[in-house]
């Protein structure tokens, strides 16, 4: 099966960045898109951004335009996401996700990591 092991997540000020990253390993075929959602205390989990593999199109939460980054490394399997200009109402537990086939006869299918948490101070 596939595993995501997510990094980068911290305790940052107001204004201040951070760069998460999530790489994807274990019995992989084929990856069609990786992506990052979050979930704050209380709140359902919402997408912040997702990248295609193959074309490298990316959509992203309106909360978060202009302020953050995909990026993906599809030798190493990785995404990444810069996050400028942070705030307050960002903090959360961040989730890495990615729609994968883990074998040439497979469907794809969804797999998460286990979560990184961002938290903003203001």
């Amino acid at each position: 099966q596939v595993q995501l092991v997510e990094s980068g997540g911290g305790l940052v000020q107001a204004g201040g960045s951070l760069r998460l990253s999530c790489a994807a390993s274990g019995t992989i075929f084929s990856i069609n898109a990786m992506g990052w959602y979050r979930q704050a205390p209380g709140k359902q989990r919402e997408l912040v951004a997702r990248i295609i593999t193959s074309d490298g199109g990316t959509n992203y939460a309106d909360s978060v335009k202009g302020r953050f980054t995909i990026s993906r490394d599809n030798a190493k399997n990785t995404v990444y996401l810069q996050m400028n200009n942070l705030k307050p109402e960002d903090t959360a537990l961040y989730y890495c996700n990615t729609n994968a086939r883990p074998r040439s006869w497979a469907g794809p299918m969804e797999y998460w990591g286990e979560g990184t948490q961002v938290t903003v101070s203001s």
